[in-house]
């Protein structure tokens, strides 16, 4: 695998070997090369070698093949016979459109959530205290896992939790923004500001209130994305 700068760029790291067990290898493989693309630990427009993946996930070729065609078909990477792989660039247009999905049904959740009788706030207040460990900690890959189940946690309360799941394939390429902007230090605080106040709304049962301060939240990729691409000119496309 080779890259330019980007193994400068807070989350890069090596693959982790693919540990036996029950799941089929390439679903093992799968999972972990997503997660290393939505992480930014390959970054965008990286080649890929067969060769080095094999090595360090600790798989054959077969397995390594079946994931690479599934990342494939969901365009994040683009495989030319005879020439190579490449991990795919951010398209700030499907980042436009997955934003959309995300803010119509985590606002709906959201609502959904406040209106529970037995709402119960106090793992998003763990998360909260994990995030602000990370960021003194300087544990930016931490910091987004908190964040990513903090907003899962507003689905688990509304009783909806399969719409989060459902959510994820669109999501990537928003992530992978989010995670490119993350850090900024003034990025990381507000982060954390607008999270507390989601928390305390759904706790209020403040719908209204709490909503408005996701829709800013989650449209933080579109304000970020005009820098980030001047940027990074390398890492994006449309």
């Amino acid at each position: 695998m080779s890259s330019s700068s980007a193994d400068t760029r807070p989350g890069a790291g090596p693959l982790r070997p693919i540990a036996r067990g029950r799941v089929r290898a390439s679903d093992r493989v799968y999972e972990e090369l997503l997660s290393a693309i939505r992480n930014l630990r390959i970054p965008p427009g990286a080649s890929l070698s067969e060769t080095d993946l094999s090595a360090s996930l600790q798989v054959s070729r077969t397995p390594l093949r079946e994931a690479l065609a599934r990342l494939a078909d969901g365009g994040l990477v683009s495989v030319v016979p005879q020439v190579g792989t490449t991990v795919g660039r951010i398209s700030l247009r499907e980042v436009k459109e997955a934003r959309f999905v995300r803010e119509s049904l985590e606002l709906a959740a959201f609502a959904v959530a406040c209106g529970r009788p037995d709402r119960d706030v106090a793992a998003c207040r763990e998360l909260l205290a994990a995030q602000v460990r990370c960021h003194a900690n300087g544990d930016l890959t931490g910091f987004f896992d908190a964040d990513e189940a903090l907003h899962e946690q507003i689905f688990v309360i509304s009783g909806y939790r399969g719409a989060w799941s459902v959510m994820q394939p669109m999501k990537v390429q928003l992530d992978r923004l989010r995670r490119l902007a993350q850090p900024e230090t003034s990025n990381v605080r507000e982060l954390i500001e607008e999270h507390t106040a989601v928390i305390d709304a759904l706790e209020a049962g403040d719908a209204a209130g709490g909503q408005e301060v996701l829709r800013a939240h989650i449209g933080r990729g579109h304000r970020y994305a005009p820098a980030l691409r001047e940027q990074y000119p390398d890492y994006f496309t449309d």
